[in-house]
């Protein structure tokens, strides 16, 4: 499975693209960031944003983007311009005909550390240590980017391993058997509490 993590920003959108191989190991296939200038007009940085976006899924294909669910602003203005990011970036991976996975801070460190109120450079130190970087990834926004996409090939490989476990235990049930067979010669239902009994056909 290939993931697109996008940790969203109004000057540096974060994107890391991230392999889970068959052996289960992670591989960075790429990161870095798209950055646009907080002098432009915003409908020129959400134009520029989503052509690198659109752009990152054409060259790589991944199978799923994933981005972070709810995030920290400073006050009202700004979240609501996160929130324009956040809607570019769903609107990119939409249009390209994939689903989008939202995770919120806390799931994406307790995925990444194990720890929920991990720090940020606990944080990249792991992402640089799971996908076996030689240096932690430039910029911070990069290292976050990939923090969310290995969030969700671990929660994708969980969910998988409990349909597994699922589809053990329900291997040799017969959905068809309604009723448990104390009485092989019993074809009807059990009579409930009060039902009056069936008249028994007359053998001739």
């Amino acid at each position: 499975m290939r993931v697109l993590g996008i940790d969203c920003g109004t000057e540096y959108t974060g994107y890391g693209v991230v392999d889970l191989l068959s052996d289960h190991r992670l591989v960075c296939i790429i990161c870095g960031a798209i950055k646009v200038s907080p002098r432009d007009p915003m409908p020129t940085r959400l134009s520029l944003i989503s052509i690198g976006l659109q752009e990152l899924i054409s060259l790589h294909q991944p199978d799923r983007v994933a981005i972070e669910d709810v995030f920290y602003a400073a006050n009202v203005k700004s979240a609501l311009k996160l929130g324009q990011v956040r809607g570019v970036a769903m609107l990119a991976a939409a249009s390209a005909g994939l689903d989008v996975a939202e995770y919120s801070p806390l799931s994406i460190k307790s995925a990444v550390v194990g720890y929920g109120r991990a720090e940020k450079h606990q944080v990249q130190q792991m992402v640089t240590r799971l996908l076996n970087l030689e240096q932690i990834p430039e910029p911070a926004d990069a290292a976050d980017a990939l923090a969310i996409a290995i969030c969700h090939l671990h929660t994708a490989a969980t969910q998988e391993r409990q349909s597994e476990v699922n589809r053990e235990v329900n291997r040799d049930v017969n959905p068809e058997l309604k009723y448990p067979p104390c009485h092989p010669e019993r074809n009807s239902p059990p009579r409930l509490r009060g039902e009056p009994r069936s008249r028994r056909t007359p053998t001739p």
